[in-house]
């Protein structure tokens, strides 16, 4: 007897059907919906709406973080330039945490039913409707949760009043690059660098998904070889 491949009913809620789809979820996913208007992901209004986010809720609600962070070492006697180069430190750690995450979290391949549910949550609904505008930048209620987390990490390796400006360069960090990943989307760049860096990101999702996974830069990609090929090389070959 064989059994039937699952159909994914895409006027349903989804999130409670993509687990049955089991070693077809990769497939499923990587086969993109392009519209501005998302799924509906749950039965209950009150889930549904810890799922949407709009962009500019981003930097309202961390950037005075950022700043109260960063007041902190302030307060603490630090000297500009030192502060200066604590966040400029805390931003760039938050690139390869970015590069990190998106490589081996959000890109882990998942067949189970509860592995596909949990994976479509955190990034597999990015892929499938990559163009929804409210499921772009990260909820701030898991935000908060994983700054908590972040914030005790970094105490363990830097001093009291070093942690703090530390602390807030990553948030920082991580501010740019939720505003740049809605931008690469939904904005249309006329100078040349966010031209280029939209058209990488695109290919991201439209082309080679298991290459390109930094964000802001290409720079970790290119540090640990997952740089995608151009087409005119792949054509070469």
């Amino acid at each position: 007897m064989v059994a039937q491949k699952f159909t994914v009913d895409l006027n349903k809620p989804l999130v409670f059907q993509v687990g049955h789809l089991g070693e077809s979820y990769q497939e499923w996913i990587h086969q993109p919906i392009v519209s501005k208007e998302g799924p509906r992901f749950f039965e209950s209004d009150f889930w549904e709406f810890l799922t949407l986010t709009v962009w500019w809720a981003i930097p309202t609600i961390w950037l005075p973080v950022v700043c109260w962070c960063i007041s902190m070492s302030v307060r603490m006697g630090h000297t500009f330039p030192q502060i200066a180069l604590m966040v400029a430190f805390g931003i760039f750690v938050w690139t390869l945490v970015e590069y990190i995450l998106h490589r081996f979290l959000f890109h882990i391949e998942t067949k189970s039913y509860w592995g596909n549910t949990i994976h479509y949550l955190l990034h597999g609904c990015h892929h499938k409707h990559p163009m929804d505008g409210l499921r772009l930048v990260f909820p701030p209620a898991a935000a908060a949760i994983l700054c908590i987390l972040f914030w005790h990490l970094i105490k363990l390796f830097a001093t009291p009043s070093t942690t703090p400006a530390l602390f807030g360069g990553g948030l920082l960090g991580y501010v740019m690059y939720d505003c740049t990943h809605y931008y690469l989307h939904h904005g249309q760049p006329t100078n040349q660098v966010p031209k280029d860096l939209k058209k990488y990101h695109l290919n991201h999702h439209f082309r080679i998904q298991n290459k390109g996974y930094g964000i802001t830069s290409s720079f970790w990609d290119r540090v640990f070889g997952t740089l995608p090929q151009t087409k005119a090389v792949e054509a070469a070959r």
